[in-house]
């Protein structure tokens, strides 16, 4: 303002009616009229500045629920709350002791997680999780795989132990409570339960090394 200030006043001075604005009556007029000039331009830019204030923010395109459910991570988190919940439900609906309290403690626990992850990806809701949200989404799920494949390893291990220990009573002749098929059919569910965890967990990996921050 000042620079154009002064550059108007040299203009005025360079006129004809020089003598008179070199008084300091013509000073103050000079100095008047310069700003009266300069003055619709430094409205304009303040009326530029309040618009561009004023303006409302532009809106985020916000995943919807089919885009979720039909990518790859989609479809395996609903793999493992399915197969999950399959293990468990097999441990629990019969009698159980030892070493399958642990199973049964993994399966549980996972499935409430990855449950969990679900619906806050879903919902698009993973920047309201503190420490682990937001931009360390992506990492957080790739950390949760790779925990929840290392631990389903260890149950793999138990079930088949515990399977085998039972095979005596796999025969048509045995007539006692027999939970040969149970700890079977628990096997096949970890074992398939690992795998899909195994996927999501290279997936979320590769996408992180990327320099991906979305899990889709």
């Amino acid at each position: 303002m000042i620079q154009s200030v002064c550059i108007c006043r040299v203009l005025l001075l360079q006129n004809r009616y020089q003598p008179l604005l070199t008084s300091p009556a013509g000073s103050f007029f000079s100095s008047f009229l310069c700003l009266w000039q300069t003055a619709p331009t430094l409205n304009t830019r303040r009326s530029l500045f309040q618009q561009k204030e004023e303006m409302p923010p532009q809106p985020q395109v916000k995943r919807s629920f089919p885009e979720f459910l039909k990518s790859f991570i989609g479809i395996v988190r609903v793999l493992q709350i399915l197969l999950g919940a399959g293990l468990w439900v097999t441990i629990a609906a019969n009698k159980y002791e030892g070493s399958i309290h642990y199973v049964l403690f993994v399966a549980v626990l996972f499935w409430l997680l990855t449950l969990a992850i679900f619906i806050l990806t879903l919902l698009d809701k993973q920047d309201l999780v503190p420490i682990v949200g937001g931009e360390r989404w992506l990492l957080s799920n790739a950390i949760h795989d790779v925990a929840a494949t290392l631990l389903y390893l260890s149950t793999i291990g138990i079930m088949i132990y515990k399977t085998q220990k039972n095979s005596y009573c796999n025969l048509d002749v045995y007539k006692h409570h027999c939970l040969y098929k149970v700890y079977l059919t628990a096997s096949i569910f970890a074992c398939l339960t690992a795998s899909v965890y195994l996927l999501s967990a290279i997936y979320c990996s590769y996408r992180k090394c990327r320099g991906e921050q979305t899990v889709v």
